[in-house]
């Protein structure tokens, strides 16, 4: 019965996708399934962005699926979405195991990965994997540099590939910066607790860092209220989170999930192209990454001078003439 019903699926789905490619009205169904929550004023919401801006310039269908880290429904949210969607977005690595069951039973649904590399799995699968160490190293470096006690932190929020690729970039940009930089790390084990990371960015603030980098969805607006309350300063991630709150977050460590989304399914709906079976590296040089610094009315704590040199060793990133270690 499975089967049966995987085919007829399959053969809906090939009728959807051959008619809107030839140019007809009928549009495409995108449905992004995340593993927690929006709201997060980085991860998440970019990807949501993403999304938004496919159904402003094409039209799409869109569908925003939230498991809040209930591994339950990782899987069987899966499942509903390719129901109804041509287009299955998956973001976060807690996918992984669902999309290896699930990829090849539906071998006409268009699946890609966000922020994991899996392949092998079937040519309706495209990962996109980002070089998230790039960012890293530039921010890193800032944070050394502007640091007045030698001591630089970090909120992690899970010990993983994807955030160690992060923090290994970032110690790596700030011994660029200063050999003799210390660099503390905390995991708070949660990507949506706030409660947590504040108290993980108090601890680290306790410990004389007077910057911390946080590197966790929504538990990381927990690291910007203690950097209010101690009066010390914040590093964002994902979107330019500077707009939180301007006066202690120095820079973000921008990584453009909702734009890789969106590129990738406009290349599909303009020529038909999808890079099934394919990982996608979105990197500095490609775009996807970079550091963003908030609006140029905002407070600036990075001199200008700063964002000069941060500016050359992008170019230098680009050019391989700094090669940055990656947990990946």
């Amino acid at each position: 019965m499975k089967k049966i019903l995987a085919m007829c699926m399959a053969l809906a789905l090939v009728l959807s996708f051959g008619s809107f490619a030839m140019g007809e009205a009928e549009p495409v169904n995108v449905a992004i399934v995340v593993a927690g929550g929006l709201g997060d004023r980085s991860f998440y919401d970019s990807a949501n962005e993403g999304l938004q801006s496919l159904i402003a310039d094409y039209g799409v269908n869109g569908t925003v699926i939230e498991c809040k880290e209930d591994a339950s429904m990782y899987t069987t949210q899966l499942i509903n979405a390719a129901e109804t969607n041509d287009f299955v977005v998956a973001v976060g690595w807690q996918f992984w195991d669902g999309l290896v069951e699930i990829v090849p039973e539906l071998p006409d649904t268009r699946f890609i990965f966000v922020d994991n590399g899996l392949d092998g799995v079937g040519d309706n699968l495209m990962s996109i994997t980002y070089a998230q160490n790039e960012g890293s190293f530039l921010v890193g470096y800032i944070a050394a540099k502007l640091s007045e006690t030698g001591k630089i932190g970090a909120v992690g929020g899970m010990d993983n590939e994807t955030i160690n690729d992060f923090l290994v970039g970032y110690e790596a940009g700030a011994k660029y910066a200063d050999e003799a930089v210390e660099v503390h790390t905390i995991f708070a084990g949660d990507f949506e607790d706030p409660a947590k990371g504040k108290e993980n960015a108090l601890a680290l603030y306790s410990m004389g860092c007077d910057i911390v980098f946080q590197v966790a969805g929504k538990t990381g607006e927990g690291v910007f209220e203690a950097a209010v309350e101690t009066g010390n300063y914040a590093i964002g991630v994902d979107s330019d989170q500077k707009y939180i709150n301007p006066d202690v977050i120095i820079c973000s460590m921008i990584k453009q999930v909702g734009l890789s989304i969106y590129d990738t399914v406009a290349a599909y709906i303009d020529n038909g192209e999808f890079r099934g079976g394919e990982i996608w590296v979105a990197d500095m040089a490609t775009g996807f990454i970079d550091v963003g610094y908030g609006e140029e009315d905002m407070v600036q704590q990075v001199p200008d001078d700063l964002k000069a040199e941060v500016a050359e060793l992008k170019e230098k990133i680009i050019a391989g003439e700094i090669e940055v270690p990656s947990a990946l």
